[in-house]
């Protein structure tokens, strides 16, 4: 009976830490593929006791350098294990296949009381770790800096590269620090970045399907935070497919935050992007998140503050060479921009599409549009920007709340839809808050076919653009919103909750409180 009653609760020990397990790995969305496997094999590097004349098979017969990894193909089920409190210096060149049963493993070993094993690049390296030509591989719990004496375009911290391979499927970055990496802060000269993910190919085509990168604490990296390169042209149209970007904190970064490139289905939440400091050349653009030549981008529950690049500075974007993309219930404030671009050049219909049916819904943008000095055409700073030919946008439900300008030189245009190439058509702007706290204007220019439907329009406008259906007044905003302050930050929080990313609380637009808010306006 007694040895019965110790297999029951075996069995239930076995079952509960089954569910935990998986609880987590839904929570943190990442495939359970990518959670439950044990590895056959694990290769164990520390700087200081090991030798690399030694197996690598346990931590007492550790390897000492990072350049033994270089010389295998992990196996699936296998792992690599850098010691815990441990500085390594060089570049981690991973390559390894896994199974969806089994994934390759990349990770810390040790003491978990200390720091995570820290990666530093060596002077002149354009990464400090690579995955190269992978699949169904894990690599969690990491630092990693590549600085140099002086910056290096295309610098980056973590490369994550498919070339002549295929489709590499399920690689999951997970719980990586990233920061102070020194790349240039000129786009055109290749920029740097945190995260840089590549697929290419001149033999095979080659992209990256169901990639997950989350819980990553990305900082002070030149120019940006994750960017990709992929194939743009729709003549040689191969996109990387079921991109997933959640929980990952941003700060000090003055470049652009997350930009998927060539994509298709990528799912951009929950990530915050904050404290971005004032120091890119005047020729310099950039924005917080946005998609760049992709299909089906999903941007929503995110929160963006402090962008101040020279131009643009938005806290989000769709840009040219995009369809059907989504922004929704996004947070964004204190942003030299406003809280959305959509754009399009015009002239480029040899290789994009345009920019063709995107949504901007459900967003609070608080005290945006605040840049103090000018840019390549003078002040501005609209809280919505549309620039160039896109075409059936759809804008709605929004919340603009525009605060007392910090500077009177400062813009305060709420809307300007203006050329780039061409001209918008077919925008639609319907039940959104409007608010100023000091007069505003709507610059719609040569944009054709704009439709203004059941919008509040709170403060003073030089002009209203025509809505039959327009309001003046909100008794709801002024008891909910304004009784609780001016600025609108403690009334419109109320539309948000609390959420941990990267160990920092901040506030997220909850659903059900903003689409109940919009339901029950008068």
């Amino acid at each position: 009976m007694k040895k019965t009653r110790i297999r029951f609760e075996q069995h239930k020990l076995t079952l509960i830490t089954g569910l935990l397990i998986l609880a987590s790995c839904i929570s943190g969305g990442v495939q359970l593929s990518s959670c439950t496997a044990d590895s056959h094999t694990a290769y164990y590097i520390d700087p200081v006791a090991g030798n690399d004349a030694n197996s690598g098979r346990s931590a007492d017969k550790a390897w000492q350098s990072l350049k033994k990894v270089k010389e295998i193909t992990l196996a699936p089920g296998e792992q690599v294990l850098l010691k815990r409190g441990a500085t390594f210096n060089g570049q981690l060149e991973i390559n390894g296949k896994g199974t969806p049963a089994q994934p390759v493993i990349v990770g810390a070993y040790g003491d978990e009381t200390l720091p995570k094993p820290c990666i530093v690049g060596d002077e002149t390296s354009l990464y400090a770790v690579r995955i190269l030509n992978s699949e169904y591989l894990t690599m969690r719990d990491l630092e990693i800096v590549n600085t140099g004496k002086q910056p290096l375009p295309l610098r980056t911290g973590l490369k994550i590269e498919c070339r002549d391979y295929g489709v590499a499927h399920n690689i999951c970055i997970d719980g990586l620090t990233i920061r102070d990496v020194n790349g240039s802060p000129v786009k055109e000269l290749g920029g740097g970045s945190g995260i840089y993910i590549v697929n290419e190919g001149e033999q095979i085509r080659s992209c990256f399907d169901s990639l997950v990168i989350q819980n990553c604490h990305i900082m002070r990296c030149t120019r940006n935070a994750m960017i990709w390169k992929g194939y743009y042209d729709r003549r040689n149209w191969f996109p990387s497919k079921h991109t997933v970007v959640r929980y990952n904190l941003i700060e000090e970064v003055p470049g652009d935050g997350i930009v998927p490139i060539g994509c298709d289905s990528t799912l951009i939440e929950y990530n915050v992007m904050r404290n971005c400091p004032d120091v890119l050349p005047m020729t310099e653009a950039a924005a917080g998140f946005w998609p760049w030549s992709c299909d089906n981008t999903t941007i929503q529950f995110n929160h963006v503050s402090d962008h101040k690049a020279p131009w643009d500075a938005q806290a989000y974007d769709c840009d040219y060479n995009c369809t059907n993309t989504v922004i929704q219930y996004n947070y964004s404030h204190d942003n030299y921009g406003g809280l959305v671009l959509v754009c399009d050049s015009g002239n480029e219909r040899d290789y994009s599409l345009g920019n063709q049916r995107s949504i901007v819904r459900y967003n609070i943008s608080i005290g945006d549009g605040i840049r103090p000095k000018p840019t390549r055409q003078g002040m501005f700073s609209p809280s919505i920007h549309i620039a160039g030919q896109v075409e059936d946008t759809r804008i709605e439900r929004n919340i603009i709340h525009a605060n007392v300008k910090p500077g009177k030189d400062i813009d305060r245009s709420m809307i300007v839809s203006d050329s780039w190439d061409g001209y918008a058509a077919r925008t639609t702007f319907s039940q959104n808050i409007f608010y100023t706290a000091e007069p505003s204007r709507f610059d719609l220019t040569k944009s054709t076919d704009n439709t203004f439907s059941g919008n509040w329009y709170l403060g003073n406008y030089n002009a209203l653009p025509d809505d039959p259906e327009a309001k003046t007044a909100c008794q709801q905003y002024e008891e909910q919103i304004l009784s609780a302050g001016s600025d609108g930050r403690h009334g419109l929080e109320k539309l948000m909750k609390q959420r941990d990313v990267c160990g920092t609380s901040f506030l997220f637009i909850d659903k059900d409180r903003i689409e109940t808010f919009f339901e029950q306006l008068q």
